[in-house]
């Protein structure tokens, strides 16, 4: 079992001033399973890092991914397919390259649930069983 984990929980994790930074922070440490971090989210959690101003996270979050903490999930063509097919079902919905890539990879693992903040999109997702995934953290 792994914790496949969005943008906005490693971001808020990293971020101490992100109103969202103590359940996503709890959520990393508590978790026994491997956390696993899609490539494309790198993108985006590099993004926000550096608008946002805290550059000195994103190089703790990759000496972190160097040392092991993360597992950097392998991403080829086949991903890159089942992520634009997601996008395809989804067409009424917006979502992202990124964010269909984290489901995917929720699928490809087995995984049942996601670390995400993005309720809005990921709560409209479903498995080609039909399943939805559990979200966590829980809202507050």
């Amino acid at each position: 079992m792994a914790l496949v984990l969005d943008t906005g929980v490693i971001y808020g994790a990293l971020a101490t001033s992100d109103p969202d930074y103590a359940r996503c922070s709890k959520l990393l440490l508590e978790t026994n399973e491997p956390l696993v971090v899609p490539p494309l989210v790198l993108v985006e959690v590099e993004y926000f890092v550096r608008k946002f101003g805290t550059t000195p996270a994103w190089t703790t979050f990759v000496e972190d991914l160097e040392a092991g903490v993360y597992v950097l999930h392998e991403f080829d063509s086949r991903l890159l397919r089942s992520s634009t097919g997601l996008q395809d079902r989804y067409s009424d919905q917006p979502i992202g390259l990124v964010d269909a890539s984290v489901f995917i990879t929720c699928e490809q693992l087995g995984e049942d649930k996601v670390a995400t903040l993005d309720h809005r999109h990921f709560g409209v997702l479903r498995t080609e069983g039909g399943r939805a995934l559990q979200l966590l953290p829980d809202l507050d």
